[in-house]
């Protein structure tokens, strides 16, 4: 996922970050705590664990269901990286913690290489090299980490970790480019994400209802060739909240937040 996105509604407390050097205000507690009953669920709950299982048991049953099937060429899986095959939730915490906001600390997050492998990730795209159906890792990290990323992935046993097979973000967030290279060559059976747009660049819409209605269009993928992975604390979904903007202050920032709200 575009981590650009991270933590974007505490980002409007006021000072837009424009490199690490930057002054940060520190975030607005009321802020920092909007984001940690997500990040407690998906560091605690055997909900979120479950949720995982069943994404990845959903994509086994779909991948041996393609093999069954006779192709012309070869088979590939492409899958996100952040909140779907490695867990970002360490950062997430200790930016509430310490009250601090992305992009702080996230190349030092990077360099550590040691974010854990979301519950189901492994075994099924270990089960799919074993079937010889190469794993292609699409992903929003920029290029300057694509190092740590594959050594990261080599310390968790995933398959095909390597600079051909892991396709990081060099210009432009939209991976479309990306999936058409792979295409170019392989039939992917299975996309593999915790945000939409890890699927197709329709999903890139900031426009909530535009998402939603593509959503709605496009049910019949969801289960078949896309699996989605939970993430409740980052994504597009954030930036397409009707009235959300990370330029407004933070008590007003809230309001709209709070709007968006359905009671009763």
């Amino acid at each position: 996922m575009n981590k650009s996105t991270f933590l974007g509604f505490i980002a409007g407390a006021g000072i837009f970050i424009t490199s690490c050097q930057a002054p940060v205000k520190p975030v607005p507690e009321n802020l920092a705590n909007a984001t940690l009953y997500a990040t407690l669920y998906q560091q605690q709950a055997a909900e979120y664990k479950a949720l995982c299982f069943q994404a990845y048991n959903i994509a086994s049953l779909r991948l041996h269901e393609e093999l069954a099937l006779k192709k012309t060429k070869p088979l590939a899986v492409v899958v996100d990286i952040d909140e779907t095959v490695l867990d970002n939730s360490p950062y997430q915490a200790a930016s509430i913690i310490g009250t601090f906001n992305y992009p702080v600390q996230w190349s030092e997050w990077m360099q550590i290489a040691s974010a854990e492998a979301v519950p189901g990730a492994q075994e099924f795209l270990s089960e799919a090299a074993l079937n010889k159906v190469e794993v292609f890792y699409v992903t929003n990290r920029k290029e300057e980490f694509k190092h740590v990323t594959i050594r990261n992935l080599i310390e968790k046993n995933f398959p095909f970790a390597d600079s051909v097979h892991v396709m990081t973000r060099i210009t432009s967030n939209d991976k479309e480019a990306r999936r058409q290279q792979v295409l170019s060559k392989y039939e992917i059976v299975l996309f593999v994400g915790d945000n939409l747009g890890d699927f197709n660049s329709i999903f890139d819409e900031t426009d909530a209802s535009v998402r939603t209605a593509q959503t709605v269009e496009n049910k019949i993928e969801f289960g078949k060739r896309w699996i989605v992975l939970p993430n409740a604390c980052y994504g597009t979904w954030l930036n397409a909240l009707p009235g959300y903007s990370n330029k407004i202050s933070a008590d007003s920032l809230m309001i709209v937040l709070k709007s968006n709200l359905k009671g009763f």
